[in-house]
């Protein structure tokens, strides 16, 4: 079946198809050609033919003359292109079509099989709908149900919805992502437009690329790329201690995607929620910043905001609980708590048998006596590396400062990770009255 069709009678597979949406309107030129072309792609079908409807041939023709031909045709919605090979002059045809009143005309266009049809090949110009202010692809909930088997493969529980495995309804690679929104979710019509808006318009090797959306009837999804390697979540808490050299290139890769929100975008964005279930890691353990569904916008003329808290326990900065504005320092904050995990492979909060023990009170506690080896368990590949280990280990204390202003920015952590510039010893970033009274580590 054509992508973006159905049966006209699922009992009859010869009774022809119809568009399960309806044509989009397409800009033409006064001469009819297309000034639009951009929005379409190419869905190749072999064995199969389009029965009727020609109004245009192209001989000779290759398969790029053929395509071309028909990308910038008003008119045309499918072209069939005979095998140069096959033909007895080697030369290629190119026969175009419309759609027409009667979608019957396509009446067992995948069903019949006879040898003839070895010859052609049938190019559907399919209309992928843009949205012109984010440049993402609009998506129909039939396309995303197909391309997830119905939502059967769970990646994982995002903020406000599961997130599937599907086949790629694009050219972005085998697979995608496909965030469902929980429609009962509260908020959860303006955490989706946040989401298209804030996203579709970001670009950085260091940010989950969003490929479309789906905004129909009662439907919220989002289309991000497939990330192969998960979570940093799962990667750092496993059960087999990861390379030091990874974790290296990880925390400069985050430093670098937050760097890009605070300083670098259009409009300034403070995430709000980093840790490490929204950092996803590519095939070559790439670093990538997800989730921007409590993502804060700030004016180009403002630097804070005044909200609710946001976040998750644990990696939420003090300033949130003081009923102040709060500025990009949060997430510096929130860094600085995921550096410390980064550091010891161990989680911001263990608890065992009752007792919580803070991992940033005792990592601080670590370095202030001089244990700093005992912050990775004497790892061989770590210690050998103890100049860089304390360099880490000094960063994430000036992130999570208790005072904001203290804290450093994404760029001088950048730097800071980097070795371009000093990290100065720092301070105990903590207010003698908020030390928890357990600071040892499992």
């Amino acid at each position: 079946m054509p992508p973006g069709f159905s049966l006209l009678d699922e009992n009859n597979q010869y009774a022809g198809c119809k568009q399960n949406y309806a044509n989009y309107p397409v800009d033409c030129n006064p001469d009819g050609s297309s000034i639009d072309e951009d929005l379409f792609k190419f869905k190749p079908m072999s064995f199969a033919d389009f029965p009727l409807s020609d109004y245009g041939v192209l001989r000779p023709a290759t398969e790029l003359e053929c395509k071309q031909s028909c990308l910038l045709d008003c008119s045309c919605a499918v072209a069939i292109l005979q095998d140069p090979t096959l033909s007895k002059d080697g030369s290629g045809t190119c026969w175009k079509k419309k759609f027409h009143s009667q979608m019957g005309g396509l009446t067992g266009m995948l069903l019949i099989e006879q040898l003839y049809l070895r010859k052609l090949q049938v190019l559907n110009c399919v209309r992928s709908r843009r949205d012109l202010e984010t440049n993402l692809r609009f998506f129909t909930y039939k396309d995303l149900e197909h391309a997830t088997n119905r939502f059967k493969e769970e990646l994982g529980l995002g903020a406000f919805g599961m997130v599937y495995k599907g086949e790629s309804p694009l050219s972005y690679g085998d697979h995608v992502a496909v965030k469902k929104l929980d429609k009962f979710a509260q908020d959860g019509e303006r955490e989706f437009k946040t989401e298209v808006k804030v996203i579709g318009q970001t670009h950085h090797k260091n940010l989950v690329r969003l490929i479309g959306y789906c905004d129909e009837a009662e439907h919220r999804l989002l289309v991000y790329e497939f990330m192969e390697n998960s979570s940093l979540s799962s990667f750092l808490f496993g059960v087999v201690r990861p390379s030091w050299q990874q974790r290296l290139q990880i925390a400069s890769g985050i430093a670098k995607g937050l760097t890009y929100f605070h300083e670098e975008c259009s409009k300034q964005i403070i995430h709000c929620d980093i840790k490490p279930q929204n950092i996803l890691l590519d095939e070559s353990f790439t670093a990538k910043i997800s989730d921007f569904g409590l993502a804060k916008l700030l004016m180009n003329n403002k630097t804070r905001t005044q909200t609710g808290i946001r976040g998750t326990k644990g990696y939420v900065a003090p300033e949130w609980f003081r009923n102040t504005p709060v500025s990009v320092k949060v997430d510096v904050y929130s860094f600085g708590v995921m550096l410390f995990e980064i550091i010891c492979c161990k989680r911001c909060v263990e608890v065992e048998m009752d007792e919580a023990a803070i991992l940033t009170e005792w990592a601080f506690q670590c370095y202030s006596e001089g244990m700093i080896l005992k912050l990775v368990e004497n790892d061989e590949e770590d210690t050998n590396d103890v100049g860089k280990l304390e360099t880490l280990l000094k960063v994430a204390i000036w992130c999570v400062q208790e005072e904001p202003m203290l804290r450093p920015s994404m760029r001088t952590v950048t730097m800071m990770l980097e070795g371009a510039v000093h990290v100065p010893s720092p301070p105990c970033p903590f207010l003698l009255n908020t030390m928890s009274m357990s600071t040892t580590m499992i």
